[in-house]
């Protein structure tokens, strides 16, 4: 049992969760370590803490998933302990052996409760001893494709492929028929080594609508096990969480009881020790069937925190030091209602495929009650291809569900992002959905409400653009003119003695360019949310921020063109696999290259039929967003010999 005074903090992460646990370590009093890759060297969660060090690399594979650099670091820095945050090392059993090796605390559980609850097969084996329901599947050794396609047969397509050793979407796939099995398997299992280090997977029966509903639980050093009500996290996509709530809407007291008390038995029989979260699949009859249990903070303890006045993090650095549980089962605080929504810097429009570029423009809600802010950027911050695309998120509490809702929507109003696509207007839609007031939820709400939730902003109209071009005139800075501060010259109005006041303006949005002609007029106009950022306006129009910048007409057009039938790199990052050579003939629909980014990974696939004329990338290779990978030549160019 430790009983080691914990003065030093290493935080072995970056980003918002190695910020929010800062956040508390520095309310304790400890000195808090940072340590970062060579890109992030001047990341929010560096600049905030007391000590950084420096890990070099870029990929995690050569900084934050380095075992011996995070030690070296911990020794350096005089830390006595390390806190893993979530994702990268957070579940690695090894990573925890190696810090109890070197005579350091690890802010999680035991190595050997990591090892039972890490593999999801094991989880399973152990929940089904315990006699928890479990979702019809295959979680055994052998990891052959026929194994697999046997396994799938007896339990009936659909089936859902996952990751033993991860979470976080990360190898994971589902899989509607036998003919797609074989690769969504070995694009699974790639994900998984990638990201985890280990390719081993399971498949299970894709349970339909069900509600994804997971238990808190906190254990202690001196076998004292509770567990902090649940939440809901049914809303996803691409099987990782969007929006989170605690308590579960309509859970029943008698279900909220049976679940935490198996979630309690389950920890205690690995003998668990700190923050853990045991996940169930809650179908409309109210029967649950378990999932998985992760051995960590988990990314929506903050709703946790809200309804029950608690700091997890305070409590895992106090049972890290020996101390007892606080409190018993009994005094266990359920008040009012907390949402939570994940800003991710990502494209909805286009497969909520992950965004990397410079925050030309950030700025969060104001404080006030019942609303919180966790977030791991700043404005002028650069989002990378090399880390989960999240930035931050949005919390609101209320004495019930729709004051909470409510409150984030005010919150979510107040959020500006601008030179990275968000899925900030998504979130907007989800939280004001009809079906999401009246908490009908499960894990398929996004897709059946996909109409609603994924639709178009629509073509800039000219309203639009005389809007535009009028804020961009008002917000122009004023010339400054030493002979004469009061010249009309020095103001961009428009001047034009006996005539009413004109003014031309060459704008640039979404890569529409226009002219508009804009006359001075003191017409009453609802001003719009709009925001101006040095040559660029970030004005919201139809629910997204537009970003509207002033162009030369003359240098647009001497542009230089894009060459015909390049495909490009929708995003920074990695080639995997290239599936075609110059010269083969594909199909619509066909998929030519397998890029990874954010950890996950994306397949660029044929627009149309045709020919592949010419290669410019190679895999292994990193290529920027907007890099041409291919030269796709079309059948009817080629049917004319390539004339146009």
């Amino acid at each position: 049992m430790s009983k080691q005074h914990i003065t030093t903090l290493l935080v072995a992460n970056r980003g918002e969760i190695a910020c929010r646990v800062m956040r508390t370590a520095k309310a304790m009093g400890l000195t808090t370590v940072a340590v970062h890759s060579a890109i992030d060297a001047n990341a929010r969660h560096a600049r905030e803490a007391d000590i950084r060090i420096d890990l070099g690399g870029a990929k995690p594979a050569d900084s934050y998933l380095r075992v011996d650099k995070l030690i070296e670091a911990a020794r350096a820095s005089g830390a006595q302990a390390i806190h893993p945050g979530y994702g990268f090392l957070s579940e690695n059993a090894g990573f925890a052996r190696a810090i109890e090796a070197a005579g350091l605390i690890f802010l999680g559980p035991p190595a050997s409760a990591i090892d039972a609850m890490g593999s999801k097969s094991a989880a399973k084996a152990l929940m089904e001893k315990a006699g928890v329901p479990l979702v019809p599947g295959y979680h055994g050794d052998a990891q052959d494709v026929e194994t697999f396609r046997t396994a799938s047969e007896q339990i009936g397509y659909p089936v859902l492929l996952k990751a033993t050793a991860g979470g976080g979407g990360k190898g994971m796939k589902v899989v509607e028929r036998e003919a797609d099995l074989a690769e969504a398997l070995q694009s699974a299992q790639r994900e998984a080594q990638s990201a985890f280090g280990d390719s081993r997977m399971l498949v299970e029966k894709y349970v339909l609508k069900p509600r994804h509903v997971e238990i808190q639980v906190f254990a202690d050093q001196h076998g004292n096990c509770l567990y902090l009500n649940e939440r809901d996290c049914s809303i996803q996509r691409r099987h990782q969480k969007v929006v989170e709530e605690a308590p579960a809407p309509g859970l029943p007291a008698e279900l909220r009881r049976a679940m935490g008390e198996a979630a309690v038995k389950a920890a205690q029989a690995i003998g668990y020790v700190g923050a853990g979260t045991v996940e169930f699949l809650l179908d409309a009859r109210g029967e649950f069937f378990f999932m998985e249990m992760n051995t960590r903070l988990q990314v929506e303890h903050p709703v946790t925190e809200a309804i029950t006045s608690l700091d997890l993090v305070a409590w895992q650095i106090r049972i890290a030091q020996g101390e007892p549980l606080p409190i018993t089962q009994d005094q266990v605080p359920l008040n009012g209602h907390a949402i939570e929504v994940r800003l991710y810097a990502e494209d909805p429009d286009n497969d909520f495929l992950p965004a990397t570029g410079t925050l030309d423009l950030y700025r969060e809600p104001s404080a006030g009650s019942g609303r919180r802010v966790d977030s791991g950027v700043a404005e002028g911050d650069t989002v990378s291809p090399f880390y989960d695309p999240m930035l931050g998120k949005l919390i609101a509490w209320g004495e019930n569900r729709e004051e909470a809702r409510l409150r984030l929507l005010a919150m979510l109003d107040e959020t500006y992002v601008g030179g990275v696509r968000t899925n900030l207007a998504f979130l907007r839609r989800v939280i004001g959905h009809p079906a999401f007031a009246a908490a009908e939820l499960d894990t398929g709400f996004i897709l059946r409400y996909e109409t609603e939730l994924m639709r178009k902003p629509g073509e800039l109209d000219e309203a639009f653009w005389q809007r535009a071009a009028k804020l961009f005139v008002e917000t122009e800075p004023a010339l400054v003119r030493s002979d004469d501060l009061h010249s009309p010259w020095a103001k961009r109005n428009g001047l034009r003695f006996g005539m009413s006041a004109q003014i031309s303006v060459h704008l640039m949005c979404n890569g529409e360019s226009r002219t508009v002609r804009v006359e001075n007029s003191a017409e009453a106009v609802h001003r719009p949310k709009a925001i101006r950022q040095g040559r660029t306006l970030y004005l919201e129009w139809n629910g997204e921020l537009q970003a509207v910048t002033a162009f030369d007409p003359i240098a647009e057009a001497e542009a230089s063109h894009q060459q015909h039938g390049g495909l490009t790199a929708p995003m920074n990052g990695s080639i995997v696999r290239v599936l075609v050579e110059a010269g083969h003939s594909v199909e619509a629909g066909s998929v030519l290259i397998v890029m990874e980014a954010m950890k996950m990974e994306h397949s660029i696939r044929a627009a149309q039929a045709g020919v592949v004329k010419s290669l410019f990338c190679a895999e292994g290779e990193l290529v920027s967003e907007g890099a041409v990978l291919l030269e796709l030549e079309d059948h009817e160019a080629l049917s004319t010999g390539g004339q146009g």
